[in-house]
């Protein structure tokens, strides 16, 4: 399925307190465990389309989403 967002940014933490009120951390060998942030900027019907792709798939994440205003600078 193609979801039309140009792009995200993927944060890596070392440590975080997750939504089950466990800490979670990297450790040396293994990685799964190692919080990752995901930040796009994307219009309505971008998060629409992605949230319904995430609901089919079955994955469960937290998120926070607000009204932003965004564009880039130097085009008309």
């Amino acid at each position: 399925m193609k979801l039309d967002i140009g792009g995200a940014t993927l944060i890596v933490a070392a440590e975080g307190f997750g939504h089950d009120h466990k800490l979670h951390s990297a450790h040396f060998f293994e990685l799964a465990d190692q919080p990752v942030e995901v930040t796009m900027a994307v219009s309505e019907q971008q998060a629409e389309r992605m949230f319904a792709y995430l609901k089919q798939e079955g994955v469960k994440v937290f998120y926070v989403k607000t009204p932003i205003e965004f564009g880039i600078t130097g085009e008309t």
